[in-house]
């Protein structure tokens, strides 16, 4: 004969008779089924809500909050420049929660990466924040500023989504780079920030001429800057990245 434990492992008496052999395999797979068990993971790239699985045992909850938009750049002329700095990303964090405490449903929100700016110095939209319910916080990255024609100036990129709640780890997203313009010539350091699950957004990387940006890396990366050299027509911003929740449940 056999018992098993509270959590289901099966365990020989002292009055069994089976080999011993046997009454390890026997505790081998029932210790398995139940420590190990299934994975159950359910991905949202787009707002939902979360269901937990039946005979849950633990629950791994990931946010990502969505990364900022770039601003655009105005236009040029003679003896001019312009340079928009990056969006930032979006900030991350996760945590471990008993079935009881992530509830048998929770509304899951995933940000919307932050609008690119329209033509001129207009400013990129913030990214969205993402959540698990109030349980766990994340708030997105932020748009930067447009870029103003000159031939001399610097604009500071944004500071990188911090300040959600909940979880047990957390990593705040990274700036924006700055955009900056010496002496007509636009300086190219105008970077996407980082995000935990998206990394930084590199800039265009062309000196004279008129260039856009490029949209922030997924998931929640910020976009970096466009830049206008000389007598140059004003430019669009860029996009930053959406956000992702993703949530892993260990069931028996």
């Amino acid at each position: 004969m056999s018992s098993t434990t509270g959590k289901g492992i099966q365990y020989p008496q002292n009055t069994d008779n089976t080999r011993l052999w046997e009454q390890f395999q026997a505790l081998a797979q029932t210790a398995d089924n139940v420590i190990f068990g299934k994975i159950d993971r359910q991905i949202f790239t787009a707002s939902g809500t979360w269901t937990r699985p039946a005979n849950a045992i633990a629950v791994l909850v990931q946010v990502q909050a969505a990364g900022g938009g770039a601003g655009g750049v105005a236009s040029t002329g003679a003896g001019q420049a312009a340079c928009a700095p990056g969006g930032s990303g979006g900030e991350y964090a996760e945590g471990w929660l008993t079935p009881a405490a992530a509830g048998a449903t929770v509304a899951v929100t995933v940000g919307a990466g932050g609008t690119a700016a329209a033509a001129g110095a207009n400013a990129g939209g913030d990214g969205g924040g993402s959540s698990f319910g109030a349980l766990i916080t994340c708030v997105g990255g932020s748009g930067s500023a447009g870029g103003t024609a000159s031939a001399t100036v610097s604009i500071g990129g944004p500071n990188g989504g911090t300040g959600g709640t909940g979880g047990d780890f957390r990593v705040a997203g990274g700036d924006g780079g700055n955009g900056q313009c010496v002496s007509s010539v636009p300086l190219k350091y105008n970077s996407g920030g980082y995000a935990f699950l998206g990394g930084a957004r590199r800039s265009s990387g062309v000196a004279a001429t008129t260039t856009t940006g490029f949209n922030g890396y997924a998931y929640g990366g910020g976009a970096s800057g466009p830049a206008n050299g000389v007598s140059q027509a004003s430019v669009v911003g860029s996009a930053g990245a959406g956000g992702i929740v993703i949530v892993t449940t260990y069931t028996a």
